[in-house]
C-alpha cells in the first residue's frame, strides 16, 4: 500500500457515448474496476430504462438546478434492488431533477446491502460538504456489513467519488480532504479576514475566517445568495465580530471566496496574499516565469 502522502497514479476513465452525442446517454467505466456508471437526462430515461443496468441493484443520484444561487444544484441520493422500479417512481413523484447518474456493477457482487451502505455514506458526505441543496432528509441507516463487505463497499465508493467530478458533480467534495500542500494564503480588509489555499478543486477557505456582515450594494446577487445559504446551513455563524466560518469550505474560485468574505465584488487573485505579501496573481505568474 502506498503511503498516505504519495502522489496519485494516473488512471483511465472511459466514457462511451451510447448514441454518439455528448449530451446523450453516457456509460462510464474505469480500468480494473467492476463498477459502471450510467448518465442520462430525464428526457432520455424512458428509453434508457430498458438497459440491463437498470435491472440491477444500484445507487443513483438525481440532479437538478439549484433553487438558490451559489450552490452546486439540487441532488437526491437513492438506492434500489431493482433500479428502474424506483426511478420509474421518481419520474412521477419528483419534479426537480433533470438528469440522473446510476452506479451499478458489471457482475453480481453489488447487492442490496452494499447499495444501502453506499446511499448512507453519500448522503452523509453531501451533508458534510454542504455544496449542494440536498433533497434527502436524514442520513439513512447503514446496514450491518461484515468487515470484508464494508471494505468492498468503501473501495467501490472511492471509485464513485473519483468519477462524480468527471461528470460535473461536486456535491460530495468534503473540504477537509482537499488542500494538500498548497501554499497558505491570507486575506484582510473591508472588515474581513481569513486563510485559504488555492487547489485544483477550488479555493479552500479555512474554518475561523471572518466575513463582513453588512453587504456593499454592488455585491453580485449570486454572491449575496451564497452568503445567505451558508448562514442558513450554519457554515457561517453570526458573531459580534462578523460572520465566522465554522468549517473549512470550498469555493468555486479565489474571487468567489474573497467576495463572500468581503461582502463586495472582489478580485481574488489580488486580495489573497502569501506571508511575504505576494498576491496570488504574482505567485501564479512567477510559476510560469512571467
Amino acid at each position: 500500500m502506498a503511503p498516505p502522502d504519495a502522489p496519485r497514479r494516473g488512471t483511465s476513465i472511459r466514457i462511451f457515448l451510447a448514441d454518439g452525442s455528448p449530451e446523450g446517454l453516457r456509460i462510464v467505466e474505469k480500468s480494473n474496476w467492476t463498477g459502471r456508471a450510467i448518465l442520462c437526462s430525464r428526457v432520455q430515461y424512458p428509453e434508457a430504462r430498458g438497459r440491463d443496468e437498470f435491472g440491477r441493484p444500484g445507487v443513483y443520484l438525481l440532479v437538478g438546478p439549484a433553487q438558490r444561487g451559489g450552490t452546486q444544484g439540487r441532488v437526491y441520493v437513492g438506492e434500489a434492488d431493482l433500479a428502474r422500479v424506483r426511478l420509474d417512481q421518481h419520474m412521477k413523484g419528483k419534479d426537480f431533477w433533470t438528469s440522473l447518474i446510476l452506479f451499478t456493477s458489471k457482475d453480481e457482487n453489488l447487492n442490496k446491502a452494499h447499495v444501502q451502505y453506499l446511499e448512507s455514506r453519500l448522503v452523509a458526505l453531501a451533508q458534510q460538504a454542504k455544496r449542494a441543496e440536498l433533497e434527502n432528509g436524514n442520513v439513512p441507516q447503514a446496514p450491518a456489513l461484515s468487515e470484508a463487505d464494508r471494505a468492498d463497499a468503501e473501495s467501490f465508493l472511492d471509485e464513485m467519488l473519483l468519477i462524480y467530478p468527471v461528470l460535473g458533480v461536486f456535491a460530495f467534495e468534503v473540504a477537509g480532504t482537499i488542500g494538500g500542500q498548497a501554499p497558505l494564503l491570507r486575506l484582510a480588509g473591508s472588515g474581513a479576514r481569513g486563510e485559504g489555499r488555492d487547489t485544483p478543486e477550488g479555493f479552500l477557505v479555512l474554518a475561523g475566517a471572518i466575513a463582513r456582515k453588512d453587504e456593499v450594494p454592488s455585491i453580485h446577487r449570486y454572491q449575496s445568495e451564497l452568503r445567505s445559504r451558508l448562514l442558513e446551513a450554519n457554515v457561517f455563524r453570526s458573531t459580534a465580530e462578523g460572520l465566522e466560518l465554522t468549517q473549512d469550505y470550498l469555493f468555486e474560485s479565489p474571487s468567489s471566496a474573497a467576495a463572500v468574505l468581503m461582502a463586495r465584488t472582489a478580485n481574488g487573485r489580488i486580495e489573497w496574499k502569501d506571508a511575504e505579501g505576494r498576491t496570488l496573481k504574482e505567485i501564479q505568474d512567477a510559476a510560469i516565469g512571467e
